[in-house]
């Protein structure tokens, strides 16, 4: 069911369902805009832009590129100075929401947790008392 929203960028009122987070105005645009973008990046020359070379020959937003990145619009196989930033540490990455620093640092923290989790359930089995009764 849909539901009345602002867009974020005119904020006129749509129906937001779910599949576009701003009206179908700006939608339009933003489609226009990812057209200037990859007619941009189809040319040979311009395959290994970065970010920073793509907005300043287009003027697209920095932030709409890394939408774009990231929901596979514009895939990193094809272009490959293309990525979006980690939701950890900033460094821009091609793949999942973390860089591959900030996920063996995550995956090593883990593995130390489960590891004291471990040694503390261990040592609490041992202390438990084991009371044995006696037979008459």
């Amino acid at each position: 069911m849909a539901e009345l929203r602002n867009c974020p960028e005119c904020n006129a009122f749509f129906n937001y369902t779910g599949l576009r987070e701003v009206c179908h105005n700006c939608a339009q645009k933003e489609e226009d805009l990812y057209q200037e973008v990859y007619r941009f990046l189809r040319k040979r020359e311009n395959r290994a832009a970065n970010v920073d070379r793509i907005v300043e020959a287009t003027g697209v937003e920095r932030d709409l590129l890394y939408r774009w990145v990231r929901k596979g619009r514009l895939h990193p196989a094809m272009f490959p100075n293309l990525g979006y930033p980690c939701d950890n540490c900033g460094k821009i990455t091609n793949s999942g929401k973390l860089c591959e620093k900030c996920q063996n640092e995550l995956k090593s923290e883990l593995r130390t947790f489960d590891a004291a989790k471990e040694f503390r359930d261990d040592i609490e089995r041992r202390e438990r008392g084991t009371y044995l009764s006696e037979k008459k």
